[in-house]
C-alpha cells in the first residue's frame, strides 16, 4: 500500500484501495480530527465533543460529489466516518467541485470535501478536501491525515453518546451557488440573444450549469445533462470537446462549452467548431483583463504543458508568464503567494482568484461571454490573438514510477528531443499524479518532426517500465 495523496486528492479504481469504503471511512475521521487538533479541541479527551474555538459549536464538514454509481458508497462511508468522531456533516448531493468550495465558504464549514474523479472514467472515485476558506488543504495537513490512516492510529480515538456527531442534508445549495455565479457577471451585461451548446459531461454540473446561462438571458443547447451513475465523461465533457464543436456548428450556436466531471474544467469550441484550450482561454482572458486593467501584476501563472505560443503572445502584449507545477492546486498556490488574479492549466482549470478559489469550468465560460459581448468579437476572432505552436502528446501505461533520468535509454531520448528542438521547442515528460502514466509532451514548429522525436522518447518508456517490461 502507498501514499493516498496525489495531486490532486485520493484517486483511484472504486472499491479497491485507495478509494474503499474502509478508507473512506478512516479519511473522514481523520479529517475530523486534524481539524480538531487545529482549533484546539478533540476526541482525545474522550469527555467532549468536537469544537472549533468559534463559539464553541461542533465542527462542520460539507461533503459533496458527482453523478458517479460509487459516489453513494463513498458518500456515505466519509459521513459515518466524520460523525464517528464528534463532527456533523453536511451533505449536499452533486454539485461542481467549486460549488463544494463556495459551500464550504458561505456556510462558514470548517472543511469540504468533494467526492469525483473529475475527468476519469465512472468506475473511478476520488475525494478532495477543502478547507474552510474555500482552497485545497496545504500538503502538512494531507501528509497528517494519510499518517493517521495509514498507521491506523486514527482508530483509537472514540468519541460515544452523545459526542457522536450527525448528518443532515441541504436542497437549497444549488440555488446558492446559482445566485453566486449570475452575480460575477457584470450587470451592465446580458446574454440576450447569444446562443449557447453545452455539455456537461453528464457529471455534476448537468444541473446548475444550463440555469446560469439560460437565467442570464442565453438560449441554450443542452447536452451531457442525463446522468445514470455510468455515463460521466462517457465520449462527452472537456475531455471530448468536438463532440460539442460538431453541435456548435449543427445549430449555428456561438460558442459550444464543454466541462468535465466534476465542472471545474472548462473547453470551448468557436462558432466554426474549432477548439479552445485552456491555453487559448487564458490568453485571450488575459489581454481582455489587461487592457481593463484589471490583470494584477500584468502577469499569469501557468504549468509547463502550457504552449509556448501562449508565453510568446503575452510576452509581445508586456504580460508575463510564470510556470508553477503541473496542478491547479500548485498554480493557486503561486498566485496566492505573490498576489495574481488569473491562472491556469491548458487541460481547462481556469482560476480567476478574484472570483473563485478554485478551477470553476462556468466562471471560465462566463468570463470569455463577457470578452465576447465586451468588444462585439466572435470566439474564433479573439481566440485568433493567441498564436499556439503545434503540441504533440503521448500518454504511456507504465507497470512502476522510476526518475526518468535514471534510465539510460530514456534519458538519451529525451537529449536527443531537446537537442533537434533547441530554443524553438520544448520536452516536457512527467508521470500523472492520479493515474500509472507517463506523459510526455513536446512543442515546436515541425508536427512531424516531433511525432517522430515523440515516440522515440516513448518507446524508450515503454520498453523500461512499461507493464512488460522487465523487474
Amino acid at each position: 500500500m502507498g501514499r493516498l495523496f496525489g495531486t490532486d486528492g485520493i484517486r483511484g479504481l472504486a472499491n479497491e484501495f485507495p478509494m474503499t469504503g474502509e478508507i473512506a471511512m478512516a479519511v473522514g475521521r481523520a479529517v475530523a480530527h486534524v481539524l480538531s487538533q487545529r482549533t484546539g479541541s478533540g476526541p482525545q479527551t474522550r469527555l467532549r465533543p468536537l469544537e472549533s474555538n468559534r463559539g464553541g459549536r461542533r465542527t462542520k464538514i460539507v461533503v459533496g460529489k458527482d453523478t458517479r454509481l460509487s459516489g453513494y458508497m463513498i458518500e456515505q462511508a466519509l459521513a459515518s466516518g466524520i460523525c464517528s468522531m464528534g463532527a456533523d456533516v453536511i451533505l449536499i448531493g452533486p454539485l461542481p467541485t467549486p460549488g463544494v468550495a463556495f459551500v464550504t465558504q458561505s456556510m462558514r464549514a470548517d472543511a469540504g470535501i468533494m467526492i469525483s474523479a473529475s475527468h476519469n472514467p465512472y468506475y473511478d472515485n476520488g475525494i478532495k478536501i477543502f478547507s474552510a476558506d474555500g482552497y485545497k488543504l496545504p500538503d502538512e495537513m494531507e501528509d497528517e491525515i494519510d499518517r493517521l490512516v495509514m498507521t491506523k492510529e486514527i482508530d483509537k480515538f472514540r468519541p460515544t453518546a452523545d459526542l457522536v456527531g450527525k448528518a443532515y442534508r441541504i436542497d437549497d445549495v444549488l440555488g446558492r451557488y446559482l445566485v453566486f455565479l449570475k452575480a460575477l457577471f457584470p450587470r451592465d451585461l446580458d446574454l440576450t440573444g447569444v446562443r449557447i451548446a453545452l455539455d456537461c459531461a453528464n457529471g455534476a454540473a448537468y444541473k446548475v450549469a444550463p440555469l446560469v446561462f439560460e437565467e442570464l438571458g442565453a438560449e441554450v443547447i443542452r447536452r451531457g445533462v442525463s446522468p445514470n451513475g455510468l455515463n460521466i465523461n462517457d465520449q462527452c465533457g472537456a475531455l471530448h470537446p468536438e463532440s460539442i464543436a460538431s453541435v456548435a456548428v449543427e445549430y449555428r450556436a456561438d460558442i459550444g462549452i464543454s466541462l468535465d466531471g466534476d465542472g471545474d474544467r472548462c473547453i470551448l469550441s468557436d462558432e466554426k467548431g474549432e477548439i479552445v484550450d485552456g491555453d487559448q482561454i487564458i490568453g485571450l482572458c488575459a489581454l481582455q483583463m489587461a487592457e481593463d486593467r484589471t490583470l494584477s501584476k500584468n502577469t499569469v501563472v501557468t504549468t509547463p504543458m502550457s504552449n509556448i505560443g501562449l508565453e510568446l503572445t503575452l510576452r509581445e502584449n508586456q504580460i508575463s508568464m510564470i510556470r508553477a507545477q503541473v496542478g491547479d492546486r500548485y498554480v493557486v498556490d503561486a498566485m496566492r503567494k505573490n498576489g495574481f488574479n488569473l491562472g491556469g492549466e491548458q487541460s481547462g482549470h481556469i482560476i480567476f482568484l478574484d472570483q473563485s478559489t478554485t478551477g470553476d469550468g462556468i466562471v471560465a465560460a462566463l468570463r470569455v461571454l463577457e470578452a465576447m459581448k465586451r468588444t462585439g468579437k466572435p470566439l474564433s476572432e479573439l481566440k485568433n490573438r493567441i498564436k499556439l505552436f503545434p503540441q504533440v502528446r503521448e500518454d504511456i501505461r507504465v507497470a512502476k514510477k522510476e526518475p526518468f533520468e535514471s534510465i539510460a535509454e530514456i534519458r538519451q531520448a529525451i537529449e536527443a528531443a531537446r537537442s533537434a528542438l533547441q530554443e524553438r521547442g520544448r520536452v516536457f515528460v512527467r508521470y500523472s499524479g492520479t493515474e500509472a502514466l507517463a506523459r510526455v509532451m513536446l512543442e515546436g514548429e515541425d508536427r512531424p518532426q516531433l511525432q517522430v522525436l515523440a515516440r522515440q522518447i516513448s518507446q524508450a518508456i515503454e520498453k523500461n517500465l512499461g507493464a512488460g517490461a522487465r523487474a
